[in-house]
């Protein structure tokens, strides 16, 4: 299938989102979708698929005038879109996800679970994940999630599949499984358009790029015939330096000690030191338990022993709200449902976890409120109309962004990022990643959990390595390599 998208113009009131885009896609080929956050990517592809109408432009479906009216008319003519935001039901089980409004059945109608549960199996078994299908969607991990949003479309049988950040939340192991998939659909013929900000995958899997900036596309070619520098030009309007800050900051006294924590049959025995201006991350392959340790620390979830301190005086963190007492903060990964409160303003998700500190007299001072909440939005660069629009209408970068701006503004003096940069776009990683230089710099101590391993080895200063619940090792960043990580996350040791 050819999919060809001529001068496509889109605007939501008076924000013109797309002025005239190009974008062509042929069969058998991985077409790399690129730009920054807000730069108008997802809003094509939803035009694509039926979601949104075009103002203006054309769309051809091998060589035909064709508009979709609406994704579930776009899947049965074969293009199929897997989200960056997971469109699950948490309460639902893994199956019952994976079928929804496509039951097998037979002539009577009643459902053929057994049949349904083979076919779900085999194509989670093509990325390599074995899942209990009948546990809710809710009780897993993001990358877990993900990886049954992909074989969901998997057993579509899509001509055309569309993946937004599809590996976003994956370690390189299921990366690894996903690209083996997409080069088995290539000999299937299947066109695939992939969007991602991790510009090592792109280079690796895509034959085709196109980029855009800011709703135009501004260059197409193939990427035989193209660099990384190239690239980056093109999506950001300039010429950037290297990709990862250089670390200047010496970490200094202890502050925060974590001494054998446990949580039954999730992790066992952890222990750390977290030194005041220093970048420590935590690696490890999916399932390891990076986030639920960091989960149990801010009281999200529940410890069975372990003692945490802080300055050297023993904290308890029974519920989030006693952690951010203790002056801690937390960058969930999941921050669609936990990260924000997506109907309310930007503002509102900013201000509320440091609201306690404009109160005088039992009011709260709205003119101090506006001027921190201004000051945050300014210094992450948040891409917005405004401190009133609503959280939910950013994109995804623009979304992290406030994220760690409500954090910051918080002056947590540890503050855990899990996957901060997940989605985000490379102009905003980097804007990230100086922020969190600034933040070391001035004593606040950060814990990073990550599955990039170039980002790991980018910015941190140790790296704390986590395998099946357990605490592997810490190691030295400047004495670190990828295989050295990777050996200690699949169980193995490193020799002297």
């Amino acid at each position: 299938m050819k999919i060809e998208m001529k001068k496509i113009s889109k605007a939501f009131g008076k924000n013109r989102v797309l002025e005239g885009v190009d974008l062509t896609v042929r069969a058998g080929e991985v077409h790399a979708l690129m730009g920054e956050n807000g730069a108008g990517k997802s809003t094509l592809m939803n035009i694509l698929t039926g979601l949104y109408k075009k103002d203006n432009g054309q769309i051809f479906v091998d060589g035909e005038e064709t508009y979709f009216e609406n994704p579930l008319d776009a899947e049965k003519h074969g293009v199929s879109f897997i989200h960056q935001e997971m469109n699950n039901f948490s309460e639902m089980s893994v199956l019952d996800n994976m079928f929804l409004n496509k039951e097998i059945t037979n002539a009577l109608g009643i459902v053929k679970q057994d049949e349904m549960k083979k076919l779900a199996d085999e194509n989670l078994a093509k990325l390599g994940t074995k899942l209990d299908l009948n546990v809710p969607v809710g009780s897993l991990s993001v990358g877990r999630q993900q990886m049954i949003e992909i074989a969901k479309s998997l057993m579509s049988d899509a001509k055309v599949l569309i993946m937004d950040e599809p590996t976003a939340a994956l370690t390189e192991n299921e990366i690894s499984k996903l690209f083996d998939v997409i080069r088995k659909l290539k000999e299937q013929n299947v066109a695939i358009i992939y969007i991602s900000h991790r510009m090592e995958e792109i280079m690796k899997i895509s034959d085709h790029i196109t980029v855009m900036r800011d709703g135009i596309s501004v260059d197409d070619y193939a990427t035989t015939d193209t660099d990384m520098k190239t690239i980056v030009r093109d999506m950001v309007g300039r010429e950037m330096g290297d990709f990862y800050p250089e670390r200047t900051v010496k970490p200094a006294e202890t502050i925060f000690e974590v001494e054998k924590l446990n949580s039954k049959n999730v992790f066992e025995d952890i222990s750390f030191e977290l030194h005041s201006g220093e970048i420590l991350a935590f690696s490890g392959l999916m399932g390891a338990g990076r986030t639920e340790i960091m989960r149990a620390i801010f009281g999200i979830d529940k410890l069975d022993s372990g003692s945490i301190k802080l300055h050297g005086k023993e904290i308890v963190n029974k519920t989030p709200a006693q952690a951010i007492k203790n002056n801690l903060g937390f960058v969930t990964e999941d921050r669609k449902d936990e990260g924000l409160i997506l109907d309310d303003s930007i503002s509102d998700n900013i201000a509320l976890p440091s609201i306690g500190g404009f109160v005088k007299r039992g009011l709260v001072d709205d003119k101090a409120v506006d001027k921190f909440v201004s000051m945050l939005i300014k210094r992450l660069n948040v891409k917005t109309t405004g401190p009133d629009e609503s959280a939910g209408s950013l994109s995804g970068g623009n979304q992290q962004k406030v994220v760690l701006a409500k954090w910051i503004g918080n002056g947590s003096q540890v503050l855990i990022l899990d996957e901060p940069t997940r989605g985000v776009d490379i102009g905003a990683r980097r804007e990230i990643y100086d922020l969190m230089n600034e933040l070391t710099e001035r004593g606040v101590a950060i814990i990073m959990v990550s599955s990039d391993l170039d980002e790991v080895l980018g910015v941190s200063d140790r790296i704390a390595v986590i395998y099946e619940g357990h605490l592997a090792d810490i190691i030295d960043t400047k004495s670190a390599t990828q295989e050295k990580v990777m050996t200690l996350a699949t169980g193995g040791q490193l020799n002297g």
